[in-house]
């Protein structure tokens, strides 16, 4: 029986989930963003300001999405300078457009120089404390927590940037997604594709997506190979680009991301699973397990597809796919489990 892993039916659409304008450090406007990203292809975009929760559903149009959300950090406490302190950041991206309710909230820190003109349209539970923030386990996992009770879809952002190791991601529990590509870091010279890091959290117990995003704040130009635009992208597949139907395909997991590479199609059947691509120089299987599998391309002739068997004993699998440029597109993963039910 065939099972399609990205829905064999709907539309891809191109997504930056991680973007920072002037309300928080970002240079650009939340109108500019709309306008850069929609150049390049894009149909959606995260707004993802620290700390600062406001709507742009006045951007939304017929060929644009504008998903609402913030992004919010713990720091390690102490008198130590910043950079040697772990951070652990996350994004919230509402998963309803009305939904503009900050959790976590503090009414005195944890605002830039771009909060002041919207402080007061600024929405929370005034009957709630003031939420402290310290870089650990059991105040991460809360605010993980908090995030998606309050309606949030919620990601695990650029940890080789923060400065985590193994033992602290490895700690943390209730996100909805690891973010495997960071564009911001990569070009800053931050190992933040990720890929071992998913690997470490899905082998811990973790199940979660993978996410690729900028994290853009556009300080460099557009043309400079430290611009952090345009970098790694997600593709969402759903019926329309309509808010609810593109937050419900995120929960769903019906989506893949990428650097470049696309995926068309994946599926299992027969005991294999399938997938079909753009050209690629290699696809690879990866499982919870030591075994992996791999296609190369040949004698110049790019892969297009590739087929890989399945066994109970996996625990999950992961598709990659590798472009001549060696750029790479991530599926997934997908647990054997759920597929054998």
């Amino acid at each position: 029986m065939k099972k399609f892993l990205l829905s064999e039916n709907g539309n891809y659409y191109k997504a930056n989930l991680h973007c920072h304008t002037n309300i928080s450090d970002g240079k650009l406007t939340p109108e500019e963003i709309k306008e850069a990203y929609m150049g390049k292809g894009y149909s959606i975009v995260a707004y993802t300001d620290h700390d600062i929760l406001v709507g742009h559903n006045d951007l939304t149009d017929d060929k644009f999405l504008a998903l609402n959300g913030y992004e919010m950090e713990a720091n390690e406490t102490g008198d130590m300078p910043f950079d040697l302190k772990k951070t652990c950041h996350m994004c919230f991206i509402a998963l309803k457009p009305d939904n503009l309710t900050q959790v976590c909230y503090h009414r005195t820190k944890f605002k830039l120089e771009g909060f002041k003109p919207y402080e007061d349209k600024v929405i929370y539970d005034k009957s709630l404390p003031d939420y402290e923030r310290d870089h650990s386990a059991k105040t991460v996992n809360d605010m993980f927590r908090k995030g998606r009770e309050g309606g949030f879809f919620v990601t695990y952002n650029h940890p080789a940037w923060s400065l985590e190791n193994y033992t602290d991601y490895c700690s943390f529990e209730g996100m909805n997604a690891l973010e495997i590509h960071n564009t911001a870091g990569l070009v800053a010279g931050h190992n933040d594709y990720c890929e071992m890091v998913y690997d470490d959290m899905l082998r811990s117990g973790k199940r979660i997506y993978c996410i690729a995003a900028d994290d853009n704040h556009n300080r460099k130009p557009f043309d400079s190979r430290q611009c952090d635009s345009f970098g790694g992208f997600t593709m969402i597949k759903a019926d329309e680009l309509e808010y609810n139907a593109i937050t419900d395909a995120l929960l769903e997991g019906n989506f893949y991301c990428s650097q470049g590479p696309e995926i068309y199609d994946l599926w299992v059947e027969d005991g294999f699973v399938h997938i079909t691509c753009s050209d690629a120089d290699k696809i690879v299987f990866h499982t919870g397990v030591r075994t992996t599998g791999i296609r190369y391309a040949e004698n110049g002739v790019m892969l297009n597809k590739a087929s890989f068997s399945l066994r109970d004993n996996y625990g999950y699998f992961r598709i990659t796919v590798t472009d001549k440029n060696g750029k790479i597109a991530n599926t997934n993963a997908y647990f054997m489990d759920e597929l054998l039910k």
